[in-house]
């Protein structure tokens, strides 16, 4: 009768490797960057359009506060007669108010003066909107 008997230490014990390696590591900060790199520009376009929507509508209720002001006086309010919206992206004007016209003004400032085609949205008592572009 021949019984073998192993010990411990001389067995042969593979292990499955458990974790990743630094160099898998690196390829996943690899490509999380590079797929952030591709996404960030079309995030922040969307939120400049984001915020020039916001943009105009405090317009949209200025030109409804300024229909509100003429049906009770002769003419249309100016800067000083109306509550003008605060924003941290744009600052809002009132000019060239009369009784019959007036243009609201939205100028960009903070950082939506990267949005190049649309940093100075207006409207008048006409709807007439500048650039019309900016208000699709």
């Amino acid at each position: 009768m021949n019984i073998q008997v192993k010990h411990p230490l001389n067995s042969k014990v593979t292990h499955s490797p458990i974790g990743m390696t630094l160099i898998e590591l690196l390829f996943v900060i690899a490509i999380v960057g590079l797929l952030a790199a591709l996404a960030m520009p079309s995030y922040q376009t969307q939120v400049l359009k984001s915020r020039r929507g916001d943009g105009i509508n405090q317009l949209l209720r200025l030109k409804l506060q300024q229909e509100s002001y003429r049906s009770v006086h002769p003419t249309y309010a100016s800067t000083e007669d109306l509550e003008l919206p605060r924003s941290d992206y744009f600052t809002f004007s009132i000019s060239d108010e009369s009784a019959t016209t007036y243009t609201l003004i939205a100028k960009a400032k903070g950082g939506q003066v990267n949005d190049k085609a649309c940093k100075l949205l207006s409207i008048n008592q006409s709807m007439q909107r500048a650039p019309q572009k900016c208000f699709k």
